[in-house]
């Protein structure tokens, strides 16, 4: 026969028990409020003066109309912009130097949407939730699930077929493909 020896072990306090089941509850609640700090912000951003909110989500504010009656940019254009990308927290996390051509339908969504809303010459700063920014996936300095903040200044837009020509123009002319360097229909071009 075998002899084990068996140690008992001592009785856990209730009042531990307890108190291990608040901490776990209170872990708990802050998790979900840290999750929803964004939509609180949006919440509370879509009552502010002069922030519209799209039937999509996207909030956004008019700085500079623009000029009236003006185009509005298509998936089918490239933008010419001036931004700012910001997090809720202020930190920025990209600014164009210069501006900066922007396919309409090569953004996230939210930034593709805030574009064909726009008018040529406007300024707007635009909120855009993780569903049409970058979602749960960290990008670069952005963490997942945040809240973008964008101030853009559409300054131009061509469609991106006129920009494509314009590029290969530009190609031929740097490899010498037309004399002196002459674009077609120009005097001296073909």
């Amino acid at each position: 026969m075998s002899s084990v020896t068996a140690v008992p072990l001592q009785p856990v306090k209730r009042s531990y028990i307890v108190y291990l089941c608040i901490g776990i509850a209170l872990a708990l609640i802050a998790a979900v409020a840290l999750a929803v700090q964004g939509d609180d912000f949006l919440t509370r951003n879509a009552r502010a003066r002069g922030v519209v909110t799209t039937a999509s989500g996207l909030q956004y504010k008019v700085l500079t109309p623009g000029k009236p009656g003006a185009a509005k940019p298509t998936d089918a254009d490239v933008a010419l912009v001036n931004y700012e990308g910001k997090l809720l927290n202020g930190t920025t996390f990209d600014k164009s130097q210069q501006p900066t051509p922007m396919p309409v339908a090569a953004v996230v969504p939210g930034f593709s949407e805030a574009l064909k809303l726009m008018p040529k010459g406007s300024k707007y700063r635009v909120w855009i939730k993780p569903s049409l920014g970058y979602g749960d996936r960290q990008t670069g300095p952005i963490p997942p699930n945040s809240t973008l903040v964008f101030d853009i200044d559409l300054l131009d837009f061509l469609p991106e077929a006129q920009v494509r020509q314009m590029q290969m123009m530009q190609q031929m002319q740097q490899q010498g493909g037309m004399p002196g360097g002459a674009m077609p229909g120009a005097p001296g071009g073909r």
